[in-house]
């Protein structure tokens, strides 16, 4: 527990959040969610269910009485930046990352001006080899690729301070899950890319019938040589979006 100076200070900053104070503050996360207004209509019957009253109430104590990452007003970035109607990639992480100014809502990026974590530094070489031009951008952000509709997506949306999985297993799992289920039965031809076993797992919910998978390991330290590297998702993306009459992602 922070002490009371401490605990006053992040009381401010949640209150600070914006939308981030609904959602944490007042307790009132079931009757009124800050997300995105196409993802609030499409997700609207997951926000009454037993399972997100419980969550809301996780989340809320642990931002209360610790440091969670990322910031309250960023817990819902991804959505915020690629609307439901705008997806045309999804590209699933596991969480968010667990150290200081590093989480920003997206998945496997960081806040400008941080050191690139090695995953994204291997998912950078991976561009640069697939589409065989140099990297333009090497911010960490990523903002740049949700603005074109890449929804940037961590299975949980939240974690404790120094704790890597601390919030798996509370119901964000769930929700996410529910995401994937809408994005795959009321889209078509859109492109999932899922690196590592858990992704793959959470593909499960996807029809392939109707949609583009794109399945590799995952791009750390330790299994990018294992296949990632090589595997070409980018390209294999844009020759799928060009071949759909859909506007390929710059990359780069």
């Amino acid at each position: 527990c922070l002490p009371s100076r401490s605990r006053s200070r992040w009381v401010d900053q949640l209150e600070d959040g914006g939308g981030a104070r609904t959602f944490l503050y007042t307790g009132g996360m079931e009757k009124e969610v800050n997300i995105e207004a196409s993802w609030k209509a499409v997700l609207k019957d997951e926000f009454g269910k037993d399972y997100f009253k419980t969550l809301r109430e996780f989340v809320k104590n642990e931002y209360l009485h610790g440091i969670v990452y990322p910031p309250p007003k960023n817990i819902f970035r991804a959505f915020e930046l690629c609307p439901f109607d705008k997806v045309e990639v999804v590209i699933l992480g596991q969480d968010p990352y667990h150290g200081p100014n590093q989480a920003n809502g997206l998945c496997f990026a960081v806040s400008d001006g941080q050191r690139l974590p090695p995953s994204l530094q291997n998912i950078f070489k991976e561009i640069e080899s697939d589409l065989g031009k140099s990297l333009i951008n090497k911010t960490g952000d990523l903002e740049r690729w949700a603005k074109q509709g890449v929804l940037l997506l961590n299975a949980t949306l939240t974690v404790s301070a120094r704790q890597a999985g601390s919030h798996q297993g509370k119901g964000w799992e769930q929700f996410t899950d529910a995401v994937i289920r809408k994005l795959s039965e009321e889209r078509e031809n859109l492109v999932f890319i899922l690196w590592g076993n858990y992704a793959k797992q959470k593909g499960a919910h996807i029809d392939r019938a109707k949609h583009l998978v794109i399945e590799s390991p995952h791009p750390s330290p330790f299994s990018a040589y294992n296949g990632f590297f090589g595997s070409k998702p980018f390209s294999k993306t844009n020759d799928y979006l060009s071949a759909h009459d859909k506007t390929p992602i710059d990359w780069l």
